[in-house]
């Protein structure tokens, strides 16, 4: 039986993590975690999110919670998610990070953190959106030329990083099935007199509105053509119920950091 340990346990995305570890088998709550302020810290977590009691008080301090569990998973802030990370990699325990926004160090950091234990961290753990990667990356590879790239995201108001990790994630893959430097062809937002399109650029466009909870489209627009790949997610449970799955796939695994490709078995 895998052992989790739920930080953001309080938040939307750490209840319904919660929720998806009751459904699923072979996986249990050992242990869930918020920021010592949070007024929710000692409360049992079945309250909180809207379940029967468990018996789980819910922690402000990871260090107090890190021997009962197996596997950290973490849906939180860059700070908070690799401050965790070093106690986790201390302790030789695994961890799924969900977390968006990092800054190119904290992704260094991370990528170092990550030889000294076992870390799947993926922008977006739903199933759905893991194959749009893989789907995107083989039709870049066929319209290599005329065809003109570009992203469109949309999240609800509260999110704090834009684009989306899972926009920067599709953009980096067709860059790369397209033989393209992101940091030279990526455009984010256009405003004003721009100039005519380049036929290398990546378009990436951020809608921010209301409660959308995740959608990301791709549009390959040629001459007398368009080609679009839509992902709509209608709620947070399937990026939830992927987080599970690669909570348990990973406590079996070598040191090393792995993605969602990895755990579905894509690569």
């Amino acid at each position: 039986m895998v052992r989790a340990i739920v930080s953001g346990a309080a938040g939307r995305m750490g209840g319904r993590i919660i929720h998806m570890i009751e459904a699923a088998e072979s996986i249990t709550l050992a242990a869930a975690l918020e920021q010592a302020d949070n007024p929710q810290v000692g409360k049992d977590v079945g309250e909180v999110v809207g379940l029967p009691r468990k018996g789980v008080l819910v922690s402000g301090s990871l260090a107090e919670v890190l021997p009962q569990g197996d596997v950290l998973i973490e849906f939180t802030h860059p700070e908070a998610t690799l401050e965790h990370l070093r106690e986790v990699a201390a302790a030789g325990k695994a961890m799924v990070i969900g977390t968006t926004g990092l800054s190119p160090q904290q992704l260094e950091e991370l990528k170092g953190l990550a030889r000294k234990t076992r870390v799947v961290f993926a922008p977006n753990m739903s199933v759905g959106v893991n194959l749009m990667f893989k789907a995107v990356e083989n039709i870049a590879q066929v319209l290599t030329e005329g065809y003109d790239v570009e992203i469109v995201e949309a999240h609800h108001r509260l999110k704090k990083d834009a684009p989306s990790g899972t926009a920067l994630k599709l953009a980096q893959v067709i860059a790369q099935a397209l033989g393209r430097d992101l940091e030279k062809v990526g455009v984010y937002g256009r405003h004003g007199i721009t100039g005519e399109r380049t036929k290398d650029e990546i378009g990436i466009m951020t809608v921010r509105a209301g409660d959308i909870v995740g959608e990301h489209t791709v549009i390959f627009g040629g001459t007398g053509e368009r080609l679009e790949v839509i992902h709509r997610a209608h709620n947070r449970d399937n990026f939830a119920r992927g987080a599970v799955r690669a909570a348990q796939w990973i406590v079996t695994q070598p040191p090393g950091l792995y993605d969602m490709q990895d755990v579905l078995g894509l690569k």
